[in-house]
């Protein structure tokens, strides 16, 4: 028997001086980038998409329950040449959607 998908997941995202409260389910969308870029609509948002090359899905974290599941795939060197490498700073196409996104905040910095 295959497991269904973990249904009722919450994300907040602040974008343009408000917030959007995103309902989504485990792999509904490929990545954070894709969720946000499908529900909130932000020109230019995630110009490679989601090869974490462009920086274009720049999000701070501001509130998280769990550790995030990451595909880490150019990331790092993407962070470092756009001079963004606070803890909380992440790309948002390198966010797995799955049960760890649950009640996670972002804000929106691209």
């Amino acid at each position: 028997m295959e497991n269904a998908p973990i249904r009722n997941l919450s994300v907040s995202v602040f974008y343009d001086g408000r917030w959007f409260e995103l309902r989504t389910y485990a792999n509904e969308y490929r990545s954070l980038m894709m969720l946000i870029y499908d529900k909130v609509y932000i020109d230019g948002f995630g110009d490679c998409v989601g090869m974490g090359k462009c920086g274009t899905c720049l999000v701070e974290i501001v509130k998280r329950k769990y550790e995030l599941t990451d595909y880490d795939r150019n990331e790092d060197t993407t962070l470092l040449k756009s001079g963004n490498t606070g803890k909380d700073i992440r790309l948002s196409c390198q966010i797995m959607i799955d049960e760890f996104i649950d009640g996670l905040k972002v804000n929106i910095l691209g």
